[in-house]
This record gives structure tokens, sequence and C-alpha cells, in this order.
């Protein structure tokens, strides 16, 4: 018996105490007529569903379905008629009840804990939506139609997995046994139009000044470090600081899953994969990052530093491959210090920890830390230089900072957090930019200019 079998059966066991704890209208009366519809177009359309032309294919599934309707002779009205018509549609063609918020731009993410919760977030608040799949079978052929797209799987044997979507949204799932309320499906989406960082800066996430400071760290090949939590816009910021990077340099990403969306043309996308059904031919970031070394690469990005390949990204940026950038999770500065410590020790090597110390120090030049707020509104906290080593701690440097507003402050322009402002300290790293011809103007790092804005122009990549 296969695993959607077993979960339609289970669906019919426990159908009785689903109907009584549901609400009325959580329940679809017509989910009977649209699995008929769905499965007789299904058998119609046969191998023209694989049509490559996408406007014949989307019009021979609305005729096939229509057809099929009519045919039912089910009393329906003008209204119940076409939106029948447009969920089975997206069904066939797309990805179900989720179509209509992946299509939505004000969507950023889309969570499914089982067949009748579907959440969304929206300018940073989770809300509950009424679409609802019809039983847990039908969200598994949802996940199913995702995950295979990319070439992987899930099922009992791997009831976890990683994906993405065409438009580069990232996707994860898990399903029974390892998730017990049911198949559960989450959905990172990414613009359409990757943000630029001219709109961050209209966002309020950073400053004028520290836009053009973070685009002359790139310009000048300084490696830079972006921590935060998660879904505080690490991915999006990363993507957004790369634009700096000149048009003529080789770029190799490496990633889980392919999310960074760069807009130079020189670039190698590299991926990693999970095991197959056998439980060989596995790829990890680590040996990824490796094999990148010998691609004779200008930068090298590392979509998220989790695990072993800290250590092989740590001596990349020793070895001469100035330029490049990561991302990690972390709560501050010295947190994503100490989680770089921690993660290096992962790869198994026995390095005593001063060792490892003076390695990140001398790899990373700039750390940038970005917060989430209880409204939220994603903020860069925090941009900060480090300087080196001194006894067994590696030091740091605030270049920017922004920090909790005094209560007038908060109570006069209702803001939970000051816009990021120079603290007045010179980085030592100014020579190093000037050799990579990127030199500052005098007095840049004084005073505060949180009504430039207009003034602040940002330079496109390859210029």
């Amino acid at each position: 018996m296969g695993l959607h079998d077993r979960l339609s059966r289970s669906t019919a066991v426990n159908g009785a105490v689903a109907e009584a704890t549901a609400p009325a209208s959580a329940v679809d009366p017509y989910a009977d007529l649209k699995a008929h519809v769905h499965h007789a177009c299904i058998a119609k359309l046969g191998p023209e569903l694989f049509n490559d032309n996408p406007q014949n294919l989307n019009d021979a599934v609305y005729r096939a379905v229509t057809e099929e309707l009519a045919i039912t002779d089910t009393p329906l009205t003008r209204e119940e008629r076409r939106e029948l018509v447009r969920q089975l549609t997206d069904d066939i063609l797309g990805y179900g009840p989720l179509e209509r918020y992946l299509a939505d731009d004000t969507v950023t993410e889309v969570m499914v804990n089982g067949a009748e919760n579907v959440w969304v977030e929206r300018g940073g608040k989770i809300e509950r939506t009424p679409s609802r799949f019809v039983d847990d079978a039908h969200l598994m052929r949802i996940i199913d139609k995702i995950v295979s797209q990319v070439g992987r799987r899930v099922d009992e044997a791997s009831p976890m997995v990683d994906a993405r979507l065409p438009d580069g949204s990232r996707v994860n799932a898990i399903i029974p046994p390892l998730a017990l309320s049911g198949p559960t499906l989450t959905i990172r989406k990414f613009s359409r139009d990757p943000y630029t960082i001219n709109d961050l800066i209209t966002f309020g996430t950073l400053s004028p000044r520290a836009a053009q400071f973070l685009g002359a760290c790139v310009k000048g090949k300084l490696n830079i470090l972006i921590s935060g939590g998660t879904g505080t816009g690490k991915t999006t910021t990363l993507n957004a600081v790369s634009s700096f990077i000149p048009g003529d340099e080789r770029i190799v990403t490496i990633e889980d899953a392919a999310e960074l969306q760069m807009q130079q043309q020189h670039v190698i996308t590299l991926e990693s994969r999970p095991p197959n059904i056998e439980g060989v031919g596995e790829v990890r970031i680590r040996e990824l990052v490796r094999n990148a070394l010998r691609m004779r690469p200008d930068r090298i990005i590392v979509g998220e530093v989790r695990g072993p390949e800290t250590l092989d990204m740590l001596q990349a940026m020793n070895t001469g491959h100035e330029g490049s950038m990561t991302t990690i999770h972390a709560n501050s500065p010295r947190d994503a210090l100490a989680r770089l410590e921690t993660l290096v020790l992962t790869a198994g090597v026995e390095l005593p920890h001063r060792a490892i110390r003076e390695q990140i120090a001398s790899a990373f030049d700039v750390l940038v830390q970005i917060v989430r707020l209880v409204d939220g509104t994603r903020r860069v906290s925090c941009i900060s230089e480090v300087v080196g080593m001194e006894s067994e701690v590696v030091t740091l440097q605030d270049l920017f900072v922004a920090a909790s507003p005094s209560e007038d402050d908060a109570a006069r322009a209702k803001r939970l957090m000051t816009p990021l402002r120079a603290t007045g300290l010179k980085p030592h790293f100014l020579e190093k930019l000037t050799a990579n011809n990127v030199v500052l103007p005098a007095g840049f790092f004084a005073g505060d200019d949180e009504d430039v804005r207009a003034a602040f122009t940002v330079n496109g990549y390859g210029q």
C-alpha cells in the first residue's frame, strides 16, 4: 500500500471525528465533484499535459474542466462554476489552493499545517486564510509535484525535504510519521524583482551612509559576514549587497537550495544534493566549497554556513579569495563569532581555540547584524569591523549602530529602533580599500546624515 493510500485510509477512519470537530465552513461540499472531474481531466488529456506551450496547455485544461463539469450536470450557479473551474485548473496546472497566494506579491511566506490549515505572512504578520485542501492525500500530491520538479523525493523513508519553486522560492516539507498533524509545507517566497540596496533604504532597513559604506566594502574586496535570526532577511540583504560586485569578476555561489538572484553575468551557481533512495550520492556544501577553489573564482558566496563547510570557507578567505560573503544564524555580532568557532569544531579537526579564532579574525573584515522587530520590519542593527586578536579574544569595533529609542523619541516618532548612525570610529581597513581603488571621503565616519537620504544614489554593479 502506497503512502497516499495510507493517508487516504487514515483520513477515512478519522472522518467522523474530523467532521465533528471542524467548523462547518471548513467542509468542502464539492470535494467529491472536484476529485471526479480532476481524475477525468487527467485521463482525458494524457500526454497533452506535457505540452511545452504554456498557453496551449492552459487552454486545453480549461476546456477539459469545463466539459467535464457540463457532463456531470451538477446544478451550479455561474459564480460557483467559475470558482470550480479556477480551482481545478490550479490543481492540474499549478499548486492547487496555494496558487493564489504564490501569485500574490503581498504574501511573503505560505505555511500549510495539514490539509485544513493554510497560513500566510503579509507585512511581517501571520494570518489564517480560508483556503484548505480536500484531504492529506490532496496536499501530498501538491508536495510531490513541487519536490519532483527539482529531482527530490519525499516518502516514509525520507520524510523531510528541502526544495525550491521555479521562481527560486524556498520550500520545506515534512510529512508523517514525523509530522503528527499531517503533511506540513512551508514556502518562503522571493520577490520576482529582487530588492535592491535602494529598496532597503526606502524600507528603512539601512541608512544611506551605511549602504554607501557596504557598497565600498564589497567593491574594496572585504570579506563580509551577515548574521541574524530566522526570517530577518539575511539572504535578501546578501542579494542586495552583492549587486556592488563588478560585472567583470567570476562569482561562484554555493547553497543548499539555490535562492540567490545574482545580477551579474559571470556567475556559476552550485547546489548541494541529498542522498538518493539507496542512501548514497550525497554532495554537501563542504565538497562544493572545495571544488569551487578549483574553478578560478574571484569571489565565493556561500548562502549560509551551518556545518563543517565553515572551516573550508575560512581557509578560502585566508588564501586569496577576497571579497567573499556568507550568512549565519546568530543574535549578535559577538554570537556570530562564537557560532563560527563552534561550527569549525564540527569539521572534526582538532584545532586549539586560539588557532580557530585567529582564522576567523583574519578571514572576516565586516559583520552585518540584522534583526526583525515586533512590528514585522527588518532592520540592520549594527555594522561592525573585525579588528583582530587581543590575547584570546577576537575584538570588534562598531562602525554603525541602531539603538533602542528613548521614551521621547519612541512616543514622537512611534519607532522601535533609531536609524542606523555612524559611531565616529574609523575602521582599520581603509588602507585595504585604498589598495583596491576605493576611497571614502574625508569625514565619512563623523557626524550624522539621517536627512541626506534623497542625495544618495547607489551605483549599480559593474560600475
